[in-house]
């Protein structure tokens, strides 16, 4: 490897780094309460070090949501109707599963996108809405598709899309704060499925299993007399 090359791979990692520690500390403290002097510390790098790379704690913290939103629209697949190799109930499953693996993998990030997002400017509040819409619109697009069919129930498409990330957004947020394991995403993606079911999707629900543990059966006393 020659020596520029060597340079610039050094540069790529330092850079990882720094997105890398400013994801940690946006994660424990919050976006508002964050100093570029917190990120350097924990990157361990100095503070001009990181103006090589950032314009300041803004461009640090946009490009983290941009490459985190990008992960999550990749993991969506457009559901196709008419494919008889995949039931629709098993591409609803699969697009469930990957949202879920997607943010409890990134455990950090799914709680800066649901908890400091918000707020920050309004340029920052458009680029959300603009994320949160094609989500959207992939979704009223699927369920329009899917009351043509017979196999969602009637209702205006559009409402039903934000009921149902709604559902999720608010699933994600308790699963992050309460700490469930990565290894929980399969349960989950099975409970949010029944959810569905039960509400607009005309197939039947897989049973659910529980986070709970089951509680024990009380024992039986015979009455005396």
């Amino acid at each position: 490897m020659t020596t520029a090359k060597r340079g610039s791979v050094a540069k790529a990692e330092r850079r990882e780094q720094i997105l890398r520690s400013a994801r940690d500390v946006f994660a424990k403290r919050g976006y508002h309460q964050v100093t570029i002097d917190e990120i350097v510390l924990d990157a361990g790098v100095a503070r001009g070090t990181f103006y090589l790379y950032f314009d300041d704690k803004r461009a640090v913290f946009s490009e983290l949501i941009d490459r985190f939103a990008l992960q999550i629209t990749q993991a969506i697949m457009r559901i196709i109707t008419d494919d008889a190799e995949r039931p629709v109930s098993e591409q609803v499953l699969e697009n469930i599963r990957a949202i879920l693996r997607t943010c409890l993998a990134e455990r950090a990030m799914t709680k800066i996108l649901l908890t400091d997002a918000a707020g920050v400017d309004s340029a920052f509040d458009r680029k959300l809405s603009t994320f949160y819409d094609a989500v959207v619109q992939l979704l009223t697009e699927s369920l329009k598709d899917g009351q043509a069919l017979g196999i969602v129930a009637d209702g205006e498409p559009r409402v039903l899309a934000y009921l149902t990330i709604g559902a999720l957004k608010e699933l994600l947020y308790q699963a992050v704060t309460l700490g469930f394991a990565e290894e929980t995403a399969e349960v989950l993606t099975q409970q949010m499925y029944g959810f569905l079911s039960r509400g607009y999707l005309q197939s039947a629900a897989p049973k659910a299993p529980s986070l709970l543990p089951a509680r024990p059966a009380k024992k039986k006393t015979k009455r005396r007399g």
